[in-house]
Protein backbone atom coordinates (compact mmCIF):
# COMPACT_ATOMS: atom_id res chain seq x y z
CA UNK A 1 0.00 0.00 0.00
CA UNK A 2 1.24 3.47 -0.81
CA UNK A 3 2.60 5.32 2.18
CA UNK A 4 0.24 8.22 1.46
CA UNK A 5 -2.72 5.86 1.92
CA UNK A 6 -1.45 4.16 5.06
CA UNK A 7 -4.22 5.45 7.34
CA UNK A 8 -8.03 5.37 7.02
CA UNK A 9 -8.17 9.18 7.08
CA UNK A 10 -5.71 9.41 4.19
CA UNK A 11 -7.84 6.97 2.22
CA UNK A 12 -10.97 9.03 2.86
CA UNK A 13 -9.20 12.25 1.89
CA UNK A 14 -7.95 10.68 -1.32
CA UNK A 15 -11.42 9.34 -2.16
CA UNK A 16 -12.86 12.86 -1.71
CA UNK A 17 -10.27 14.23 -4.13
CA UNK A 18 -11.09 11.59 -6.72
CA UNK A 19 -14.83 12.10 -6.31
CA UNK A 20 -14.52 15.81 -7.08
CA UNK A 21 -12.79 14.94 -10.35
CA UNK A 22 -15.73 12.85 -11.56
CA UNK A 23 -18.24 14.18 -14.05
CA UNK A 24 -21.44 15.63 -12.60
CA UNK A 25 -23.56 12.88 -14.14
CA UNK A 26 -21.29 10.03 -12.97
CA UNK A 27 -23.93 8.60 -10.64
CA UNK A 28 -26.55 8.73 -13.38
CA UNK A 29 -24.21 6.87 -15.71
CA UNK A 30 -23.58 4.16 -13.10
CA UNK A 31 -27.29 3.72 -12.38
CA UNK A 32 -28.16 3.67 -16.10
CA UNK A 33 -25.47 1.08 -16.72
CA UNK A 34 -26.71 -1.15 -13.88
CA UNK A 35 -30.34 -0.99 -15.00
CA UNK A 36 -29.39 -1.46 -18.65
CA UNK A 37 -27.45 -4.61 -17.81
CA UNK A 38 -30.30 -5.85 -15.59
CA UNK A 39 -32.75 -5.33 -18.45
CA UNK A 40 -30.55 -7.23 -20.89
CA UNK A 41 -30.27 -10.16 -18.44
CA UNK A 42 -34.03 -10.12 -17.83
CA UNK A 43 -34.78 -10.16 -21.56
CA UNK A 44 -32.60 -13.28 -22.00
CA UNK A 45 -33.92 -15.11 -18.94
CA UNK A 46 -37.61 -14.13 -18.70
CA UNK A 47 -40.35 -15.03 -21.14
CA UNK A 48 -43.55 -13.00 -21.02
CA UNK A 49 -46.86 -14.47 -22.16
CA UNK A 50 -47.96 -11.07 -23.40
CA UNK A 51 -46.23 -7.73 -23.50
CA UNK A 52 -49.30 -5.70 -24.47
CA UNK A 53 -49.77 -4.21 -21.01
CA UNK A 54 -46.11 -3.30 -20.73
CA UNK A 55 -46.23 -1.75 -24.18
CA UNK A 56 -49.29 0.30 -23.16
CA UNK A 57 -47.50 1.52 -20.02
CA UNK A 58 -44.52 2.60 -22.09
CA UNK A 59 -46.73 4.43 -24.58
CA UNK A 60 -48.45 6.31 -21.76
CA UNK A 61 -45.10 7.13 -20.17
CA UNK A 62 -43.82 8.60 -23.42
CA UNK A 63 -46.47 11.29 -22.92
CA UNK A 64 -46.67 11.51 -19.13
CA UNK A 65 -42.89 11.76 -18.64
CA UNK A 66 -42.24 13.70 -21.84
CA UNK A 67 -40.00 16.78 -21.48
CA UNK A 68 -42.62 18.66 -23.49
CA UNK A 69 -45.93 17.36 -22.08
CA UNK A 70 -44.94 15.99 -18.66
CA UNK A 71 -44.91 19.21 -16.59
CA UNK A 72 -47.95 20.83 -18.29
CA UNK A 73 -49.97 17.63 -17.71
CA UNK A 74 -48.92 17.59 -14.07
CA UNK A 75 -49.96 21.22 -13.59
CA UNK A 76 -53.32 20.61 -15.28
CA UNK A 77 -54.03 17.52 -13.14
CA UNK A 78 -53.15 19.34 -9.92
CA UNK A 79 -55.19 22.37 -11.03
CA UNK A 80 -58.17 20.08 -11.66
CA UNK A 81 -57.77 18.58 -8.18
CA UNK A 82 -57.65 22.08 -6.65
CA UNK A 83 -60.72 23.15 -8.60
CA UNK A 84 -62.71 20.08 -7.55
CA UNK A 85 -61.55 20.48 -3.95
CA UNK A 86 -62.47 24.16 -3.71
CA UNK A 87 -65.75 23.74 -5.58
CA UNK A 88 -66.77 20.55 -3.79
CA UNK A 89 -65.85 21.73 -0.31
CA UNK A 90 -68.01 24.86 -0.25
CA UNK A 91 -71.38 23.19 0.33
CA UNK A 92 -70.31 20.61 2.97
CA UNK A 93 -68.27 23.31 4.75
CA UNK A 94 -71.38 25.51 4.94
CA UNK A 95 -73.47 22.59 6.22
CA UNK A 96 -70.96 21.64 8.91
CA UNK A 97 -70.53 25.26 9.97
CA UNK A 98 -74.31 25.77 10.16
CA UNK A 99 -74.75 22.62 12.27
CA UNK A 100 -71.90 23.43 14.65
CA UNK A 101 -72.83 27.11 15.06
CA UNK A 102 -76.45 26.06 15.70
CA UNK A 103 -75.19 23.71 18.41
CA UNK A 104 -73.16 26.59 19.84
CA UNK A 105 -76.26 28.82 19.94
CA UNK A 106 -78.44 26.17 21.58
CA UNK A 107 -75.75 25.32 24.14
CA UNK A 108 -75.29 29.00 25.00
CA UNK A 109 -79.06 29.37 25.53
CA UNK A 110 -79.03 26.29 27.73
CA UNK A 111 -76.22 27.71 29.86
CA UNK A 112 -78.12 30.98 30.20
CA UNK A 113 -81.23 29.10 31.36
CA UNK A 114 -79.11 27.39 34.01
CA UNK A 115 -77.87 30.76 35.26
CA UNK A 116 -74.25 30.16 34.26
CA UNK A 117 -72.27 33.45 34.28
CA UNK A 118 -72.02 35.13 30.90
CA UNK A 119 -68.22 35.08 30.84
CA UNK A 120 -68.15 31.30 31.27
CA UNK A 121 -70.73 30.83 28.50
CA UNK A 122 -68.85 33.20 26.22
CA UNK A 123 -65.46 31.66 26.92
CA UNK A 124 -66.55 28.05 26.44
CA UNK A 125 -69.04 28.35 23.60
CA UNK A 126 -68.33 31.63 21.75
CA UNK A 127 -64.58 31.27 22.23
CA UNK A 128 -63.26 27.71 22.52
CA UNK A 129 -66.11 25.89 20.74
CA UNK A 130 -66.52 28.50 17.97
CA UNK A 131 -62.81 28.38 17.17
CA UNK A 132 -62.99 24.59 17.10
CA UNK A 133 -66.10 24.65 14.90
CA UNK A 134 -64.48 27.05 12.44
CA UNK A 135 -61.40 24.88 12.01
CA UNK A 136 -63.41 21.68 11.56
CA UNK A 137 -65.88 23.18 9.09
CA UNK A 138 -63.16 24.80 6.96
CA UNK A 139 -60.55 22.04 7.16
CA UNK A 140 -62.46 18.75 7.07
CA UNK A 141 -64.27 18.94 3.69
CA UNK A 142 -61.23 20.01 1.61
CA UNK A 143 -59.07 17.31 3.16
CA UNK A 144 -61.81 14.70 2.71
CA UNK A 145 -61.85 15.57 -1.03
CA UNK A 146 -58.18 16.33 -1.70
CA UNK A 147 -56.58 13.36 0.06
CA UNK A 148 -58.68 10.63 -1.66
CA UNK A 149 -57.99 12.18 -5.07
CA UNK A 150 -54.30 12.41 -4.25
CA UNK A 151 -54.29 8.81 -3.02
CA UNK A 152 -55.94 7.66 -6.26
CA UNK A 153 -53.03 9.17 -8.20
CA UNK A 154 -50.64 7.48 -5.79
CA UNK A 155 -52.35 4.09 -6.11
CA UNK A 156 -52.64 4.42 -9.88
CA UNK A 157 -48.87 4.84 -10.17
CA UNK A 158 -48.86 8.43 -11.40
CA UNK A 159 -47.03 10.06 -8.48
CA UNK A 160 -43.67 8.39 -9.24
CA UNK A 161 -43.99 10.02 -12.69
CA UNK A 162 -44.46 13.40 -10.97
CA UNK A 163 -41.23 12.83 -9.04
CA UNK A 164 -39.51 11.84 -12.29
CA UNK A 165 -40.66 15.03 -14.03
CA UNK A 166 -39.61 17.27 -11.13
CA UNK A 167 -36.31 15.56 -10.38
CA UNK A 168 -34.18 17.87 -12.53
CA UNK A 169 -35.50 20.97 -10.72
CA UNK A 170 -34.90 19.57 -7.24
CA UNK A 171 -31.53 18.15 -8.25
CA UNK A 172 -30.41 21.64 -9.31
CA UNK A 173 -31.57 22.84 -5.87
CA UNK A 174 -29.50 20.14 -4.15
CA UNK A 175 -32.61 18.25 -3.05
CA UNK A 176 -34.28 14.97 -3.95
CA UNK A 177 -36.80 14.35 -6.73
CA UNK A 178 -39.19 12.62 -4.32
CA UNK A 179 -39.60 15.98 -2.58
CA UNK A 180 -42.11 16.72 -5.33
CA UNK A 181 -44.41 14.09 -3.78
CA UNK A 182 -44.31 15.61 -0.30
CA UNK A 183 -44.69 19.08 -1.80
CA UNK A 184 -47.85 18.01 -3.64
CA UNK A 185 -49.22 16.46 -0.44
CA UNK A 186 -48.62 19.80 1.28
CA UNK A 187 -51.36 21.39 -0.82
CA UNK A 188 -53.82 19.43 1.29
CA UNK A 189 -52.01 19.92 4.59
CA UNK A 190 -48.39 20.78 5.35
CA UNK A 191 -48.35 18.40 8.30
CA UNK A 192 -49.34 15.56 5.98
CA UNK A 193 -46.72 16.74 3.48
CA UNK A 194 -44.04 16.51 6.16
CA UNK A 195 -45.14 12.99 7.06
CA UNK A 196 -44.94 12.11 3.35
CA UNK A 197 -41.20 12.93 3.36
CA UNK A 198 -40.66 9.48 4.86
CA UNK A 199 -40.42 8.18 1.28
CA UNK A 200 -37.03 9.98 0.99
CA UNK A 201 -34.24 7.65 2.15
CA UNK A 202 -31.46 10.23 2.54
CA UNK A 203 -31.70 11.88 6.01
CA UNK A 204 -30.17 15.11 4.69
CA UNK A 205 -32.53 15.44 1.73
CA UNK A 206 -35.51 14.38 3.83
CA UNK A 207 -34.69 17.16 6.28
CA UNK A 208 -34.56 19.67 3.42
CA UNK A 209 -38.01 18.51 2.32
CA UNK A 210 -39.35 18.83 5.87
CA UNK A 211 -38.03 22.36 6.39
CA UNK A 212 -39.32 23.70 3.05
CA UNK A 213 -42.76 22.09 2.83
CA UNK A 214 -44.43 25.11 4.43
CA UNK A 215 -43.91 27.21 1.28
CA UNK A 216 -46.65 25.17 -0.39
CA UNK A 217 -50.00 26.74 0.63
CA UNK A 218 -52.24 24.27 2.44
CA UNK A 219 -56.04 24.24 2.29
CA UNK A 220 -56.17 26.45 5.40
CA UNK A 221 -54.57 29.31 3.47
CA UNK A 222 -56.77 29.06 0.40
CA UNK A 223 -59.77 30.94 1.93
CA UNK A 224 -57.56 34.02 2.36
CA UNK A 225 -56.04 33.69 -1.13
CA UNK A 226 -59.45 33.17 -2.78
CA UNK A 227 -60.97 36.13 -0.92
CA UNK A 228 -58.15 38.46 -2.00
CA UNK A 229 -58.15 37.23 -5.60
CA UNK A 230 -61.92 37.71 -5.82
CA UNK A 231 -62.24 41.21 -4.35
CA UNK A 232 -59.02 42.70 -5.77
CA UNK A 233 -58.33 40.84 -9.04
CA UNK A 234 -61.63 39.53 -10.36
CA UNK A 235 -63.38 42.88 -9.81
CA UNK A 236 -61.39 44.42 -12.69
CA UNK A 237 -62.56 41.80 -15.21
CA UNK A 238 -65.92 41.24 -16.94
CA UNK A 239 -68.13 38.80 -15.00
CA UNK A 240 -67.60 36.03 -17.56
CA UNK A 241 -63.82 36.14 -16.97
CA UNK A 242 -63.85 37.05 -13.28
CA UNK A 243 -63.57 33.49 -11.92
CA UNK A 244 -60.80 32.65 -14.41
CA UNK A 245 -58.85 35.75 -13.40
CA UNK A 246 -59.24 34.93 -9.70
CA UNK A 247 -58.15 31.34 -10.29
CA UNK A 248 -55.16 32.56 -12.28
CA UNK A 249 -54.11 34.85 -9.44
CA UNK A 250 -54.28 31.99 -6.93
CA UNK A 251 -52.29 29.70 -9.25
CA UNK A 252 -49.69 32.46 -9.67
CA UNK A 253 -49.26 32.75 -5.90
CA UNK A 254 -48.99 28.96 -5.63
CA UNK A 255 -46.19 29.00 -8.23
CA UNK A 256 -44.41 31.65 -6.17
CA UNK A 257 -44.56 29.22 -3.26
CA UNK A 258 -43.01 26.51 -5.45
CA UNK A 259 -40.20 28.92 -6.43
CA UNK A 260 -39.46 29.61 -2.76
CA UNK A 261 -39.51 25.88 -2.06
CA UNK A 262 -36.73 25.41 -4.60
CA UNK A 263 -34.86 28.54 -3.48
CA UNK A 264 -34.91 27.62 0.21
CA UNK A 265 -33.94 24.02 -0.64
CA UNK A 266 -30.92 25.32 -2.55
CA UNK A 267 -29.95 27.66 0.31
CA UNK A 268 -30.12 24.84 2.87
CA UNK A 269 -28.16 22.50 0.60
CA UNK A 270 -25.44 25.13 0.22
CA UNK A 271 -25.21 26.07 3.91
CA UNK A 272 -26.50 24.12 6.92
CA UNK A 273 -27.25 20.89 5.06
CA UNK A 274 -24.27 20.57 2.78
CA UNK A 275 -23.55 17.12 1.49
CA UNK A 276 -23.36 14.92 -1.52
CA UNK A 277 -26.67 14.47 -3.31
CA UNK A 278 -27.93 10.91 -3.27
CA UNK A 279 -28.63 9.18 -6.53
CA UNK A 280 -32.33 9.24 -7.38
CA UNK A 281 -32.89 5.70 -8.61
CA UNK A 282 -36.54 5.45 -9.56
CA UNK A 283 -37.97 2.41 -11.26
CA UNK A 284 -41.35 3.50 -12.58
CA UNK A 285 -43.98 1.00 -11.41
CA UNK A 286 -46.60 -0.31 -13.83
CA UNK A 287 -49.97 1.42 -13.86
CA UNK A 288 -52.47 -0.48 -11.76
CA UNK A 289 -56.10 -0.35 -10.79
CA UNK A 290 -56.58 1.66 -7.56
CA UNK A 291 -57.75 -0.23 -4.50
CA UNK A 292 -60.88 1.39 -3.06
CA UNK A 293 -60.35 0.05 0.47
CA UNK A 294 -56.73 1.18 0.55
CA UNK A 295 -57.71 4.63 -0.76
CA UNK A 296 -60.41 5.05 1.87
CA UNK A 297 -58.18 3.92 4.73
CA UNK A 298 -55.08 5.86 3.67
CA UNK A 299 -56.85 9.09 2.76
CA UNK A 300 -59.57 9.27 5.40
CA UNK A 301 -58.12 7.47 8.42
CA UNK A 302 -54.36 7.70 8.04
CA UNK A 303 -54.31 11.26 6.67
CA UNK A 304 -57.56 13.23 7.10
CA UNK A 305 -58.53 12.12 10.62
CA UNK A 306 -54.91 12.08 11.80
CA UNK A 307 -54.20 15.64 10.65
CA UNK A 308 -57.61 16.96 11.73
CA UNK A 309 -57.07 15.54 15.21
CA UNK A 310 -53.85 17.53 15.61
CA UNK A 311 -55.52 20.66 14.23
CA UNK A 312 -58.40 20.35 16.71
CA UNK A 313 -55.98 20.14 19.63
CA UNK A 314 -54.27 23.37 18.54
CA UNK A 315 -57.52 25.18 17.64
CA UNK A 316 -58.96 24.92 21.16
CA UNK A 317 -56.48 27.35 22.79
CA UNK A 318 -56.71 29.65 19.75
CA UNK A 319 -60.46 30.08 20.24
CA UNK A 320 -59.90 30.85 23.90
CA UNK A 321 -57.26 33.50 23.15
CA UNK A 322 -59.44 35.17 20.51
CA UNK A 323 -62.39 35.48 22.89
CA UNK A 324 -60.21 36.87 25.69
CA UNK A 325 -58.63 39.50 23.46
CA UNK A 326 -62.01 40.58 22.07
CA UNK A 327 -63.89 40.73 25.37
CA UNK A 328 -61.42 42.11 27.91
CA UNK A 329 -61.08 45.90 27.72
CA UNK A 330 -58.51 48.34 28.99
CA UNK A 331 -59.38 52.04 28.91
CA UNK A 332 -62.59 51.34 27.00
CA UNK A 333 -60.75 49.51 24.19
CA UNK A 334 -60.44 45.74 23.74
CA UNK A 335 -57.08 44.05 24.15
CA UNK A 336 -57.30 43.04 20.49
CA UNK A 337 -57.42 46.69 19.42
CA UNK A 338 -54.53 47.58 21.74
CA UNK A 339 -52.34 44.80 20.31
CA UNK A 340 -53.31 45.73 16.75
CA UNK A 341 -52.34 49.37 17.39
CA UNK A 342 -49.00 48.25 18.83
CA UNK A 343 -48.31 46.16 15.69
CA UNK A 344 -49.38 48.90 13.24
CA UNK A 345 -45.88 50.36 12.60
CA UNK A 346 -44.47 46.93 11.75
CA UNK A 347 -47.52 46.18 9.64
CA UNK A 348 -47.12 49.42 7.68
CA UNK A 349 -43.45 48.67 6.99
CA UNK A 350 -44.41 45.47 5.17
CA UNK A 351 -47.49 46.87 3.41
CA UNK A 352 -50.06 45.47 5.84
CA UNK A 353 -51.48 46.69 9.18
CA UNK A 354 -51.58 45.71 12.83
CA UNK A 355 -54.90 43.88 12.59
CA UNK A 356 -53.55 41.56 9.89
CA UNK A 357 -50.45 40.75 11.94
CA UNK A 358 -52.60 40.16 15.03
CA UNK A 359 -54.80 37.77 13.03
CA UNK A 360 -51.75 35.76 11.97
CA UNK A 361 -50.39 35.64 15.52
CA UNK A 362 -53.73 34.33 16.78
CA UNK A 363 -53.96 31.94 13.82
CA UNK A 364 -50.69 30.15 14.59
CA UNK A 365 -52.73 27.14 15.80
CA UNK A 366 -54.74 27.06 12.53
CA UNK A 367 -54.64 29.27 9.40
CA UNK A 368 -58.36 28.72 8.87
CA UNK A 369 -59.26 31.40 11.44
CA UNK A 370 -57.35 34.29 9.80
CA UNK A 371 -60.32 35.72 7.85
CA UNK A 372 -62.92 35.50 10.67
CA UNK A 373 -60.41 37.04 13.10
CA UNK A 374 -59.82 39.95 10.69
CA UNK A 375 -63.57 40.55 10.41
CA UNK A 376 -64.01 40.34 14.18
CA UNK A 377 -61.36 42.96 14.99
CA UNK A 378 -62.30 45.33 12.16
CA UNK A 379 -65.98 45.18 13.14
CA UNK A 380 -65.25 45.45 16.86
CA UNK A 381 -67.27 42.27 17.49
CA UNK A 382 -66.90 40.10 20.60
CA UNK A 383 -66.67 36.78 18.73
CA UNK A 384 -65.34 35.46 15.42
CA UNK A 385 -67.61 36.41 12.57
CA UNK A 386 -67.72 36.21 8.79
CA UNK A 387 -69.49 38.43 6.27
CA UNK A 388 -71.84 36.68 3.88
CA UNK A 389 -70.72 38.14 0.54
CA UNK A 390 -67.55 39.36 -1.15
CA UNK A 391 -69.24 42.75 -1.74
CA UNK A 392 -69.62 43.21 2.01
CA UNK A 393 -66.02 42.18 2.57
CA UNK A 394 -64.77 44.58 -0.10
CA UNK A 395 -66.80 47.45 1.40
CA UNK A 396 -65.31 46.76 4.83
CA UNK A 397 -61.70 46.29 3.74
CA UNK A 398 -61.40 48.85 0.93
CA UNK A 399 -63.93 51.57 1.76
CA UNK A 400 -63.72 51.50 5.56
CA UNK A 401 -60.22 50.17 6.35
CA UNK A 402 -58.37 51.63 3.36
CA UNK A 403 -56.92 48.46 1.91
CA UNK A 404 -55.12 48.96 -1.41
CA UNK A 405 -53.75 46.68 -4.11
CA UNK A 406 -50.43 46.73 -2.22
CA UNK A 407 -52.21 45.37 0.85
CA UNK A 408 -53.73 42.56 -1.20
CA UNK A 409 -50.47 41.66 -2.97
CA UNK A 410 -48.41 41.60 0.21
CA UNK A 411 -51.07 39.73 2.15
CA UNK A 412 -51.10 37.02 -0.54
CA UNK A 413 -47.30 36.83 -0.36
CA UNK A 414 -47.35 36.81 3.45
CA UNK A 415 -50.02 34.11 3.46
CA UNK A 416 -47.85 31.84 1.33
CA UNK A 417 -44.51 32.55 3.00
CA UNK A 418 -45.30 33.01 6.70
CA UNK A 419 -44.53 30.58 9.53
CA UNK A 420 -46.14 27.13 9.71
CA UNK A 421 -49.22 26.50 11.84
CA UNK A 422 -48.87 24.81 15.23
CA UNK A 423 -49.92 21.44 13.79
CA UNK A 424 -47.11 21.58 11.25
CA UNK A 425 -44.56 22.75 13.83
CA UNK A 426 -45.57 19.85 16.08
CA UNK A 427 -45.18 17.46 13.14
CA UNK A 428 -41.69 18.82 12.36
CA UNK A 429 -40.73 18.12 15.97
CA UNK A 430 -42.11 14.60 15.89
CA UNK A 431 -40.38 13.79 12.62
CA UNK A 432 -36.98 15.31 13.53
CA UNK A 433 -36.93 15.13 17.35
CA UNK A 434 -34.72 18.21 17.19
CA UNK A 435 -35.47 21.57 18.81
CA UNK A 436 -32.91 23.17 16.48
CA UNK A 437 -34.52 22.00 13.23
CA UNK A 438 -38.01 22.66 14.54
CA UNK A 439 -37.04 26.26 15.34
CA UNK A 440 -35.44 26.70 11.92
CA UNK A 441 -38.51 25.21 10.24
CA UNK A 442 -40.75 27.66 12.09
CA UNK A 443 -38.67 30.84 11.71
CA UNK A 444 -37.12 30.50 8.24
CA UNK A 445 -40.45 31.02 6.38
CA UNK A 446 -41.33 33.95 8.63
CA UNK A 447 -38.02 35.66 7.81
CA UNK A 448 -38.70 35.16 4.10
CA UNK A 449 -42.20 36.61 4.56
CA UNK A 450 -41.01 39.79 6.27
CA UNK A 451 -38.06 40.36 3.92
CA UNK A 452 -40.10 39.84 0.74
CA UNK A 453 -43.09 41.94 1.82
CA UNK A 454 -40.80 44.72 3.10
CA UNK A 455 -38.96 44.87 -0.24
CA UNK A 456 -42.22 44.84 -2.21
CA UNK A 457 -43.74 47.58 -0.04
CA UNK A 458 -40.61 49.76 -0.27
CA UNK A 459 -40.35 49.42 -4.06
CA UNK A 460 -44.09 49.90 -4.51
CA UNK A 461 -44.14 53.15 -2.55
CA UNK A 462 -41.04 54.40 -4.35
CA UNK A 463 -42.41 53.68 -7.83
CA UNK A 464 -46.18 54.22 -7.54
Amino acid sequence: MSKSLSTPQNILDRSDQLRRALDGDFRDQVVSSLYGEAQRIAERAVRRDSSNKWDLDQRIDRIVTSPVFGLPMMILILAAIFWVTILGANYPSAMIASALFSLEHQAALLFESWGVPDWITGFLWHGVFRGLAWVVSVMLPPMAIFFPMFTILEDLGYLPRVAFNMDWLFRKAGAHGKQALSMAMGFGCNAAGIIATRVIDSPRERLIAILTNNFVPCNGRFPTLIMLATIFVAVDFPPVFASIAAAGAVVGVVLIGVVFTLLSSWMLAQTMLQGEASAFTLELPPYRRPSILRILYTSLIDRTIFVLGRAVMTAIPAGAVIWILANIEAGGTSLAQHVASFLDPLGYAIGLDGVILLAYVIAIPANEIVVPTLMMVYLGADLMTELTSFDEIRALLVDQQGWTLLTAVNLMLFSVLHNPCATTILTIWRETRSARWTTIGALMPLIFAFVVTFLVATLWRALV
